[in-house]
């Protein structure tokens, strides 16, 4: 594979259980996306956006357990810091399904 991680790399990806605790339409953005605020725990709670608008509401993403990156540096988007990176699986017609533990997790959880 081209883009191989050595072990010591993927350790330093810190992935986290949140909750979305609130979702609106980003309406300052080119592609449609939400604005999220996600509850990580004792971590807080960190902003970001994602581009999911096809496959969710703005309604249903709230109270969603998520899975997250939570150590790349903030990143202006549009007129927002984005403080974490949700993910997602990306589908054959390139909508996003977000990746979600199979139950629920305390917010915070470190992902192994």
């Amino acid at each position: 594979m081209e883009n191989t991680l050595t072990w010591n790399e993927f350790t330093k990806v810190d992935m986290r259980v949140g909750t979305i605790i609130s979702a609106e339409i980003f309406k300052e953005v080119k592609n449609p996306a939400y604005k999220l605020l996600v509850d990580f725990g004792s971590l807080g709670k960190l902003k970001t956006s994602a581009q999911i608008t096809n496959l969710y509401t703005a309604e249903g993403v709230v109270g969603k357990q998520v899975i997250a990156v939570v150590n790349f540096p903030p990143k202006q988007i549009a007129n927002m810091m984005s403080e974490c990176l949700i993910l997602g699986g990306l589908g054959d017609n390139k909508d996003v399904v977000l990746l979600q533990p199979e139950r629920n997790m305390p917010n915070g959880t470190k992902i192994a």
